[in-house]
């Protein structure tokens, strides 16, 4: 990562402009989703969808076992970027982005997620939580980090010892991180793991083993028991559709046309919220030192090239002012964030030099806990994360 080893940016609170100059920066059109527009973008994938699929019925014609394996790799690739393009479509319309009529972008972004096994209202419901409190230590839903307080306990040594976590072998972190890729989507689901220790819905103590799937699940409130009904409807309307299908072409042609783009679809989720949220200079907040504006800052864009910007609609270059004004519909962020960079100056983190999964690999091997003692932080209740030069 470009600069992996350089000090954070210092952010005192009056260096950080108030939400209301931002938002008034923006013009208002920004504001303003465009329902046609966004149903052309979910035809679009629908197509591409659909295309592949017609695509990948003729790759058993091809004689060559070898050619045969490229192509279905080919094939679970691109379905996998477009799923994940799917996947961002109904998280517009979980934030009201996608038009004006709620209804409709509630039912739209609960047939799209049911087709892609995600629990629509269970990971809306949470995933506003995320938004309301992105960076606090003990309210965030979301990779919310390691102190080394905290870490130094679970792994029973002393603070100074944890330097050696970030030491382990090239083999071993790979593993750590291809495990991390694979099940890092499902254990949120179905544990609530990375969420910080206050994250339910009256900010009580940390809630163990939650589950998005269960109706009377800690992480919701009592009256929300229905919307996450309706979300295992949906799942389950799909896995009937799956099991179905599977009778008529055979299982494994079922896991090679939608199995293998489902776990390239969790790859690239959790690989953009995780590095969204995951940077040397993105600090975390403890819960008196933490704002709304400051934690919303607290993330990070970053240049993806052609698949982020054309199958990912953008999310990842993007996401700071997502973060502010998560109304804005994706196709005019970059508008927005253009007409707030120069308010928000040392503020707005973005990371250009580095390819998307190098930084993934060299992120996660390096950015492992936050301390308030990082050097160079010097402010109370901003925590950093401590980086091997920082290990004197």
């Amino acid at each position: 990562m470009s600069d992996l080893n350089t000090q954070p940016a210092k952010q005192a609170d009056e260096n950080v402009p108030s939400l209301k100059s931002l938002k008034d920066a923006i013009p208002k059109e920004c504001f303003e989703s465009s329902l046609p527009t966004s149903l052309l973008y979910l035809a679009r994938d629908i197509v591409y969808c659909v295309t592949l699929i017609y695509a990948a019925s003729f790759i058993h014609f091809i004689p060559s076992l070898p050619l045969r394996i490229i192509a279905w790799v080919t094939y679970g690739f691109f379905q996998g970027c477009v799923g994940t393009g799917l996947w961002i479509l109904a998280h517009e319309c979980g934030h009201g982005a996608f038009s004006r009529y709620q209804g409709l972008n509630d039912f739209i972004g609960w047939a799209t997620h049911s087709f892609l096994m995600v629990p629509y209202y269970s990971w809306k419901i949470t995933h506003a939580r995320h938004h309301r409190y992105t960076g606090h230590m003990e309210k965030d839903t979301v990779f919310v980090p390691w102190t080394d307080k905290d870490l130094a306990t679970k792994k029973n040594v002393q603070i100074e010892k944890l330097k050696h976590l970030a030491e382990e072998t090239p083999i071993v972190s790979f593993m750590q991180l291809i495990g991390h890729q694979l099940m890092g989507w499902q254990l949120y689901l179905f544990l609530n793991v990375t969420a910080g220790t206050k994250s339910g819905p009256d900010g009580k103590d940390k809630i163990e083993f939650a589950s998005h799937y269960n109706p009377s699940s800690a992480l919701f409130a009592p009256f929300q028991w229905k919307y996450i009904a309706l979300s295992d409807l949906g799942l389950m309307i799909m896995g009937s559709i799956l099991c179905y299908t599977a009778s008529i072409i055979g299982t494994w042609n079922v896991v090679l046309l939608y199995i293998i783009p489902y776990l390239w679809v969790h790859h690239w989720l959790i690989a953009i919220t995780y590095l969204q949220h995951t940077h040397p200079a993105v600090p975390h907040y403890t819960a008196e030192a933490w704002t709304y504006t400051k934690g919303a800052l607290a993330t990070i864009d970053r240049t993806t090239g052609f698949i982020g910007r054309h199958f990912f609609h953008e999310i990842i270059d993007y996401h700071v002012v997502h973060h502010l004004f998560s109304r804005i519909p994706f196709y005019k962020a970059e508008q927005a964030t253009k007409a707030i960079q120069p308010l928000l100056g040392e503020n707005y983190h973005e990371e250009k030099e580095e390819s998307f999964l190098y930084s993934l690999m060299v992120t996660f091997r390096k950015c492992i806990y936050v301390s308030e003692k990082r050097q160079g932080s010097g402010q109370p209740g901003v925590l950093h994360f401590v980086l091997a030069d920082d290990r004197k």
